[in-house]
């Protein structure tokens, strides 16, 4: 232990309650920090989850044809200047699903691909009539390629297998709709024909607006309800990294000129909320930690001023200016390694305990409990923050103190 250390460790105990306060502020801030983070990535994380699990990291759709147009744009005064655009014309859907799909498969990073007719009928029951989105699969191919397997929260994926004329429907059009597991619904398509289907299973993705609005039959029975005997509406592929997805589905888009959307682009606006509400809570919390820091600088600057004469005993002990300025760097470090590691601790049990509340959560997303994600990079942060701010809090003290002259204190005209 050096001098300094040791002398630091002696005055903290000068203030113990002002000091005890300012800690007791970096624990909390800390601790906050760590639990706001932690709900906001959770519930980003649920909604992530459900997005590639319904949809896939990308959508591949409509195929499009590239229009070279030649034109003439004015770009100074007296200069025209011949541009080239290039408008696409969009054929909607994929003619050739399984020439597309041989081809998505050679790619290292897919690491599955499902063709989906898509398109909207209405579920009809003797309770009223719905319009909503029925989507046409295989289910083999599905079940590689999504999560509707675990998404099943009534009924058997079994018993939708071997029923050419099964459903599948989202948790929340079936509460609507007062459907229910083995029940026998018509579904009408364009044709205005009636079309009697039984529901094998209900399925729950988290997301209100797909389980409100989407259901699932085999991709043939599509076929004839929407009257698209060939072809599918877009191909839905899993990747191995999804975080690369925006990079593949743009080779996608200019190799196979089909357009390609990765699930970022999808859900863009979304995860901005996301973003938005973590960067609005870490600032808010942040300032628990900013509060303690002041608090640190008050202490500190009280107590130099009330110790000028220690300090020029040091100093005309030997002490360097520097070694009277580690004496007060050092009480903030203690300070905030003291306070880091007990805000850490806080906030690992104020995260646990919140996720094992209770709740029933129905809106944008739908969950029975508090969403939480356990992150070593919000440990860190939280940390980073503490430091920083205490450090900043006792570097003007520190520098204060190192520029008394000890041999004016000593003669009584210094402060």
């Amino acid at each position: 232990m050096t001098p300094p250390l040791f002398i630091a460790m002696r005055f903290i105990g000068y203030r113990k309650r002002a000091i005890l306060l300012s800690l007791t502020g970096v624990i909390l801030g800390v601790a906050f920090y760590i639990c706001a983070q932690a709900q906001t990535q959770g519930f980003e994380r649920f909604f992530i989850k459900g997005a590639l699990g319904t949809s896939g990291a990308i959508v591949i759709e409509n195929r499009f044809q590239s229009l070279h147009t030649d034109i003439l744009t004015r770009t100074a005064p007296g200069i025209l200047t011949l541009g080239h655009e290039k408008p696409r014309k969009f054929y909607e859907g994929i003619t050739d699903p399984e020439r597309l799909m041989r081809a998505v498969r050679d790619f290292s990073n897919v690491a599955g691909c499902a063709p989906v007719l898509e398109g909207n009928a209405a579920l009809a029951t003797d309770f009223r009539q719905e319009v909503f989105r029925v989507q046409g699969i295989d289910l083999d191919l599905h079940l590689k390629t999504s999560a509707l397997r675990e998404q099943i929260v009534s009924g058997s994926i079994e018993d939708f297998q071997v029923k050419p004329a099964g459903l599948i429907l989202g948790f929340g059009i079936a509460d609507k709709m007062r459907t229910h597991v083995g029940q026998d619904v018509g579904l009408i398509g364009p044709d205005g024909e009636h079309r009697t289907f039984r529901v094998c299973a209900l399925f729950q993705t988290g997301n209100l607006f797909i389980d409100e609005k989407y259901g699932y039959i085999h991709l043939k029975a599509a076929q004839s309800l929407l009257q698209r005997p060939f072809g599918v509406s877009h191909l839905m592929v899993k990747l191995r990294d999804p975080a690369r997805a925006p990079a593949l589905a743009a080779h996608f888009e200019r190799l196979f000129q089909h357009r390609s959307r990765s699930w970022q682009d999808r859900e863009r606006g979304s995860l901005q909320v996301f973003k938005l509400i973590g960067v609005s809570a870490a600032i808010t919390v942040s300032t628990i930690i900013l509060l303690a820091g002041f608090g640190i600088f008050n202490i500190l600057t009280l107590m130099v001023m009330d110790k000028v004469r220690e300090i020029a005993v040091l100093r005309s002990m030997g002490y360097r200016r520097r070694d009277i300025s580690a004496i007060f760097l050092w009480q903030g470090f203690l300070v905030a390694l003291m306070g880091s590691l007990l805000g850490c601790l806080l906030g690992a049990v104020l995260t646990y305990g919140i996720s094992q509340i209770p709740v029933d959560i129905k809106g944008f997303l739908t969950t029975k409990r508090f969403l939480v994600h356990w992150s070593a990079t919000d440990y860190l942060a939280a940390t980073v923050i503490a430091f920083v701010a205490i450090f900043l809090a006792s570097y003007f003290p520190a520098r204060r103190a190192a520029r008394l002259a000890p041999v004016d204190i000593l003669r009584g005209s210094g402060q």
